[in-house]
């Protein structure tokens, strides 16, 4: 009786240990396979990026859980301005959470950007742009962008464009550069499998935005000479 209990013991962790293994190879095989298809479409720095009369700019807090200014923001906000004030984007799109009073992305990526210089006419808030998916759908169907400059961190625009590309939009992104290591492994990991989850928002169970609305669509100025 024991010796059959130990054979089939052994053969579940075999397969248990069969199955991880797939699942590790099956979730470092997706992320290496985005990155690759996307990687044509990323650039850096500032001065390396395409021209598009729109800049998509992905919300985030201004601040840490800590107090701290997020670097993350902060460098989102510089390369945005920088595009603008080198007049590769005539327009930015400011796309973010606002799901409740106290908490705005938007409005703050207005007040930043204002700051540094650019005109309010160049600003579009986004206040529905909930996840990564939703800011692109929307993007696309609600404000009628068919092409664009993707502005975040280099871990985060591989998916990003991945999924742009995959809604049909011409796409590159514009690599907002920060001190290395801002993100962090958990940051990082975190994105590993929001990648692996973006197949099946794509593939799978056909995703829908939280929100789209009616049509907004964006009339971008020329750039100022002054």
């Amino acid at each position: 009786m024991r010796r059959p209990l130990i054979t089939w013991l052994s053969r579940l962790l075999m397969s248990l240990g069969a199955l991880l293994l797939l699942a590790t190879l099956l979730f470092v095989g997706i992320n290496f396979w985005v990155v690759a298809r996307t990687a044509p479409y990323i650039h850096a720095p500032v001065a390396q990026c395409p021209s598009a009369d729109v800049g998509v700019v992905f919300g985030t807090s201004n601040w840490t859980r800590s107090g701290m200014r997020n670097p993350h923001f902060q460098a989102r906000m510089r390369t945005a301005a920088q595009l603008v004030d080198q007049q590769k984007v005539k327009h930015l799109l400011l796309s973010g959470d606002n799901r409740t009073q106290a908490y705005n992305e938007p409005r703050a990526m207005w007040r930043d950007l204002s700051r540094r210089g650019v005109a309010p006419e160049q600003l579009t808030m986004d206040f529905a742009g909930f996840s990564t998916y939703d800011t692109l759908a929307r993007a696309r169907d609600v404000f009628q962008l068919d092409e664009a400059v993707l502005i975040t961190q280099d871990w985060h625009l591989p998916r990003a464009v991945f999924i742009a590309r995959s809604l049909g939009m011409q796409v590159t992104g514009c690599v907002a550069e920060e001190r290395e290591g801002a993100g962090g492994w958990h940051v990082l990991l975190r994105e590993w499998a929001a990648r692996v989850a973006t197949l099946g928002d794509l593939y799978i169970w056909g995703r829908e935005p939280y929100f789209l609305g009616p049509a907004e669509p964006i009339q971008t100025l020329p750039p100022r000479t002054d």
